[in-house]
């Protein structure tokens, strides 16, 4: 029935072109297991989640020593809406930037990596990126490879590093 319907019900399909790969990443010169393979979804989650609480927990320490005016507001919570998200973005962008990889992303092995190149991310992709992941849908839309619309759109993937 899936084929005599053909529509979006039918789920991501391929252009038909290329061979179907054996794992994700093939069709991207990665490995399939170990360094180099592509980070599953749960570990990427995970490093975001970690990265999220360490903004959070940044955040938390400044109010506490400082009082929440120190940073323009008038309680914990209405400092923490704004302060986290741009702290968690900032962090992001210049860790990627510099080191490749998140506090989150190096605590569970992975890192963010050129596909297209075989060159650093860059302040631009960085920043495209944690532009992307910041509305929280780009990433959710992935390929066949598991990779989200702010990969795609950057030319990146979350790897495992170890």
């Amino acid at each position: 029935m899936r084929e005599l319907a053909g529509s979006w019900l039918s789920g991501p399909t391929s252009s038909g072109n290329e061979p179907e790969q054996a794992f994700k990443g093939e069709r991207l010169g990665l490995p399939q297991y170990g360094e180099g393979s592509l980070a599953p979804l749960g570990v990427r989650l995970g490093a975001l989640l970690v990265d999220w609480f360490l903004a959070y927990g940044f955040v938390g320490l400044v109010v506490t020593l400082g009082g929440p005016g120190l940073l323009g507001g008038e309680t914990f919570s209405a400092v923490a809406s704004w302060a986290t998200p741009l702290l968690w973005g900032l962090s992001g962008v210049v860790c990627v930037w510099l080191f490749a990889q998140t506090p989150g992303q190096a605590l569970f092995g992975i890192g963010t990596a050129r596909i297209d190149a075989d060159e650093r991310v860059g302040v631009l992709r960085a920043i495209v990126r944690v532009a992307f992941v910041f509305f929280l849908l780009p990433p959710l839309v992935q390929d066949e490879d598991g990779r989200g619309l702010h990969d795609r759109a950057t030319g990146t993937a979350l790897i495992r590093t170890r």
